[in-house]
């Protein structure tokens, strides 16, 4: 082999080094950038996606809502508010003289309240609602509630508050039968032959007298709805 050949030879064998240098070279370059690349954006999806949900879900989890206990206080105080009507809230905006002395105008009260006992006599021990009883008399609920409130003052009436059709309101029942001549009528004194001969003290006497016994015993007996 000639001189020349030889360093040819040589120079393809350096050139062949070079080259394989280059790849040893650029190799770990690639591996390096890879990493760079992908492996951090991968661990920072999934931090962004998954940490953020687990805690969440950790949160959800570790605290739910848990209702409020109510006092015996707080719990009584829900039950009045619910129950509330329009005559609780006049009987605390009005003041107990308003009441007694409530008039409704052209209005003759005495006769009103005379045929509210009638109205209510009649239901007995039953009573009647009140709603039914004001458009009975054509009054406003306004005006009603105001003199039921009244009649109660008086004594008249009792108000039994209920549920009525999921709404609370009050029933009208009589508590004192009104004044009337009804209770006299057949009262024997009226046409006692020997009336002019009775006293107190005298031997024809209203204490010893049978026929006035007889008659409060009949009219005892009469149910309020016949008187």
């Amino acid at each position: 082999m000639s001189a020349t050949e030889k360093a040819k030879k040589l120079q393809k064998e350096i050139e062949e080094l070079k080259k394989k240098t280059r790849i040893l070279e650029a190799k770990p370059a690639k591996k390096v950038a890879k990493k760079a690349e992908a492996k951090p954006a991968k661990k920072v999806a999934k931090k962004a996606e998954a940490k953020p949900a687990k805690k969440v879900a950790k949160k959800a989890e570790a605290k739910p809502v848990k209702p409020k206990k109510l006092t015996k206080k707080e719990l009584a105080e829900e039950k009045r508010i619910a129950e509330r009507t329009i005559e609780d809230e006049l009987e605390e905006q009005l003041t107990e003289a308003e009441i007694e002395n409530f008039q409704i105008e052209k209005v003759d009260m005495e006769r009103l309240t005379n045929k509210i006992c009638d109205i209510l006599a009649e239901r007995e021990s039953d009573g009647m609602l009140q709603s039914e009883l004001w458009k009975k008399l054509k009054l406003t609920s306004r005006d009603g509630s105001r003199l039921s409130l009244k009649l109660e003052r008086m004594g008249t009436i009792n108000r039994v508050k209920l549920l009525e059709n999921d709404r609370w309101t009050y029933k009208l029942i009589l508590k004192k039968t009104p004044i009337s001549t009804q209770s006299i009528e057949r009262a024997p004194c009226l046409v006692c032959t020997v009336e002019q001969k009775c006293s107190l003290d005298g031997e024809i006497s209203p204490k010893t007298c049978q026929l006035i016994e007889d008659w409060v015993i009949a009219e005892l007996k009469k149910p309020l709805k016949a008187k």
